[in-house]
């Protein structure tokens, strides 16, 4: 799965993960290859298009110890998303931007609602895959697998630069996360100096 910050990003590159991070593939039909018995779980089926959301709405997360989801793992990966959407929290909500000006939680309000019955329907022993900001496919893997494999914005080096990721942009293929608004885990201002601060300190250990 706390704003007041107005800086620009980077040119895209390297995602930061609510998981793990592995380069987008094409964005093409949601799908997997059906477990034994030849029947797709609900969450796999379910990575189809919603109906467009109206303007205007709410979102926050679920709060006690009463679970949406199948399992907790799964229920604090849609609670940090809804988090970052969060009135309080978003610096633009309604577009689904968390902070920096740009930076997205989900890619479209469709692909939003898609992560959400996705994440509430996805089982102890299968892994959703979000390729910036919009759920691609369900697979079966076991219980000791991140429950949700993210990467954002990743472009080929050669074309990473605004020119081509705005162009996809404009053609609902990718969106900008920032740091840690499309991997659902912003806290505000202290996560940003605190990665920033670790950023830092690495390159003088280089």
């Amino acid at each position: 799965m706390s704003t007041s910050e107005k800086a620009a990003g980077p040119v895209p590159g390297p995602a930061t993960t609510a998981a793990a991070t592995r380069n987008d593939g094409p964005d093409k039909a949601d799908d997997r290859a059906p477990p034994a018995g030849g029947k797709q779980s609900k969450a796999a089926r379910d990575l189809r298009a919603a109906p467009e959301t109206a303007d205007g709405r709410v979102v926050r997360a679920p709060r006690g110890a009463r679970l949406r989801c199948k399992g907790w793992t799964q229920e604090s990966a849609l609670r940090m998303l809804m988090n970052n959407l969060d009135p309080d929290v978003a610096e633009d909500p309604g577009r689904l931007i968390v902070y920096g000006g740009t930076g997205k939680a989900a890619r479209s309000w469709e692909a939003f609602d898609a992560i959400v019955r996705a994440l509430e329907d996805l089982e102890d022993d299968e892994t959703l895959i979000v390729q910036s900001g919009k759920p691609v496919g369900v697979f079966r893997t076991h219980p000791g697998a991140p429950r949700v494999l993210i990467a954002n914005a990743n472009l080929v080096g050669r074309w990473a630069d605004w020119e081509h990721f705005h162009e996809l942009e404009r053609a609902g293929l990718t969106m900008y996360g920032q740091m840690t608004a499309g991997s659902w885990i912003y806290i505000g201002t202290q996560g940003i100096l605190q990665g920033t601060y670790e950023t830092f300190g690495a390159m003088a250990k280089a």
